[in-house]
């Protein structure tokens, strides 16, 4: 299965966030949106991800008053991306290898989506359901 299949089933929305915005307001708007990772992007493109991990760790590092600095001092800016015709075993490869949850979907340096590892689960364990099915239909009719 290609990830284009995944963002047909799944949308294409992707909640975005700019490198001056506060740690505060990004924990907020990761919280009501109910995501893991915001896009982070500046004039039209993407400079980073950020995800709650990130959000965890500078208030760690720096406390409270980390939640007023810009959520650049924080995101990942060297941003790992899939483009719509890669497989999903080949993301699950990467995204496993790397230790992301969250990968963009970029063509032509458009931002087409976004992919969870929970997505391209979902979408494996329903492969692999389907088969079993299939399988098990076949074994019945012979």
């Amino acid at each position: 299965m290609l990830v284009s299949q995944i963002l047909k089933t799944k949308g294409d929305l992707v909640f975005t966030v700019t490198p001056n915005d506060s740690v505060s307001s990004v924990s907020a708007l990761l919280h009501a949106r109910r995501v893991g990772a915001l896009v982070v992007v500046d004039s039209g493109r993407v400079v980073g991800i950020v995800s709650e991990r990130d959000v965890v760790r500078i208030v760690a590092e720096q406390g409270a008053s980390a939640l007023d600095r810009p959520i650049s001092g924080c995101m990942t800016s060297d941003v790992l991306f899939a483009t719509p015709g890669e497989t999903v075993d080949a993301l699950l490869e990467r995204m496993t290898d790397r230790r992301v949850r969250h990968l963009p979907i970029c063509q032509d340096d458009k931002l087409l989506g976004i992919v969870s590892i929970g997505d391209l689960v979902k979408h494996k364990i329903s492969e692999v359901v389907a088969e079993a099915d299939g399988l098990k239909a076949y074994i019945a009719a012979g």
